[in-house]
């Protein structure tokens, strides 16, 4: 799933491709993608890009009328860019073209989505506000207001473990299965560490690992083509999706843990006092 690296670097390239350009055409392709009827898509016709704009992993283009054409990626979602779209309208079937948006210099971009789960999901709105996925974000874990006070005020009232509450969107934008374990590692913290039971040093620490990581994913990310984008992020982890691979800081074993849905992984040296963690699906949760 594209996270806030991914996406900021995905709004610079499409800040740097669409602004100032006239949309000729928005066509849904897949059934699934389309989440809101009014304003129709034919709104944007010959409507000029004024910003874009990134809203947690969500992206927002904006045309001079005030619409916003929003769109998230969810986990299997990606956008490719095309300096000549093909000619004709697509077609639904079973490919995994979901969206096409159409200039009128003939270039534009697909929005994408593999797979049988269908969760990519665009908006078209007077408002971003108007998207509930939007409405309940927490705050921007880079913006530059944002400092280690306002994130403690964060944690304060939290009763759960680390590695959720950082997945949180309504607790911080942004921050995935992928950049969560990364920002764990980083702070050498448990996943499975109780918000309730960090100490300030702790927090502090977290805090510093969290801003770092995601501020080093977004520059190694930024100034590259969308097509690019994925193999920089797998490229740039050092614990996630590298099970069985020596940890880049001590060298133990990176191990996993798996969920119904997902993952996590980790080191045992660096995170957990060299104590593998238990499979939440065989037994109860180590501390």
């Amino acid at each position: 799933m594209p996270e806030l690296p991914e996406v900021e670097a995905l709004r610079d390239f499409l800040d740097e491709h669409l602004l100032g350009k006239e949309i000729a055409k928005v066509l849904p392709v897949a059934i699934s993608v389309l989440k809101t009827y009014d304003p129709p898509l034919t709104a944007l016709e010959g409507t000029e890009v004024t910003a874009v704009d990134r809203h947690g992993k969500f992206l927002d283009i904006t045309t001079a009328d005030g619409l916003h054409l929003v769109f998230h990626l969810a986990r299997a979602g990606w956008l490719q860019w095309k300096d000549v779209l093909p000619s004709g309208v697509p077609r639904p079937g079973k490919g995994p073209l979901a969206l096409r948006t159409a200039l009128t210099g003939g270039d534009g971009f697909d929005l994408t989505e593999a797979g049988t789960t269908k969760r990519l999901a665009v908006h078209l709105v007077h408002d971003p506000a108007q998207v509930s996925g939007i409405a309940r974000l927490g705050p921007d874990p880079l913006a530059d207001g944002f400092g280690r006070e306002d994130f403690a005020a964060l944690l304060a009232d939290e009763r759960r473990q680390i590695k959720g509450a950082l997945r949180d969107q309504s607790l911080i934008a942004g921050i995935g299965n992928a950049y969560s374990d990364e920002i764990l590692h980083a702070a050498r913290m448990s996943p499975y560490k109780l918000t309730s039971k960090l100490t300030g040093d702790e927090i502090t620490g977290l805090y510093e690992a969290m801003r770092t990581t995601l501020t080093d994913a977004v520059r190694r990310s930024r100034g590259l083509a969308a097509g690019n984008l994925k193999s920089e992020k797998k490229s740039g982890l050092r614990v996630h999706g590298r099970t069985g691979q020596p940890c880049p800081v001590c060298g133990d074993t990176i191990r996993e843990v798996s969920f119904h849905d997902s993952s996590l992984q980790y080191c045992p040296t660096c995170q957990t006092g060299g104590k593998p963690l238990a499979d939440r699906r065989m037994s109860r949760l180590l501390k």
